[in-house]
């Protein structure tokens, strides 16, 4: 066995400990409260991020906060026309569908207090941020949740960004890049 492979084993005991075995005592008593008030059988109807809607409810998102906190990487800029495009399609989304679109870039649902100005990413704050993507046909918007990162393709027309977000929005759990 070599020593990198004992490493990563022993940081994941370790880590498994902190996180699960060491307060499986507090974890147990969350749940049995928790499963006083929503059976276990209802909680298996719904994926993580459901859930987390289901208890958190429906956020208010303003657009006009979340386009002046965004970051452009990759040969976007603010001007560019598939820019232009995907903020009108913001702005036409519903709520719920503005929310599943924060999920995706960010893996959570909530805008925390303060704005997009106060986005957490994995090392700290960290904008939401789209980058771009050469175009194929078909191809969908991918996304880095650890670093708040939309990876927008250079779609030739608004209809066709439009329609490869929903699907990426509403598929986007499972992992697909092409549909």
């Amino acid at each position: 066995m070599s020593f990198s492979i004992l490493q990563a084993e022993y940081v994941q005991l370790v880590t498994e400990l902190r996180m699960t075995r060491a307060i499986q005592p507090q974890i147990n008593a969350f749940l049995q409260g928790f499963h006083m008030f929503i059976p276990p059988s209802l909680i298996q109807l719904f994926d993580e991020y459901e859930l987390e809607l289901l208890l958190s409810g429906m956020p208010e998102i303003d657009v006009n906060d979340w386009l002046k906190n965004t970051e452009y990487t990759s040969g976007y800029e603010r001007g560019d026309q598939v820019i232009q495009w995907f903020w009108d399609v913001v702005e036409e989304l519903t709520q719920e569908e503005r929310v599943l679109l924060l999920q995706f870039v960010t893996g959570s649902s909530r805008v925390p207090h303060g704005g997009f100005a106060h986005i957490m990413g994995g090392s700290g704050l960290q904008n939401f941020t789209i980058a771009a993507v050469p175009y194929t046909a078909n191809l969908l918007p991918t996304s880095s949740t650890c670093i708040n990162m939309l990876k927008l393709p250079e779609y030739p027309s608004k209809e066709i960004l439009k329609d490869r977000l929903l699907v990426a929005l509403h598929c986007g759990s499972y992992g697909y890049t092409m549909a």
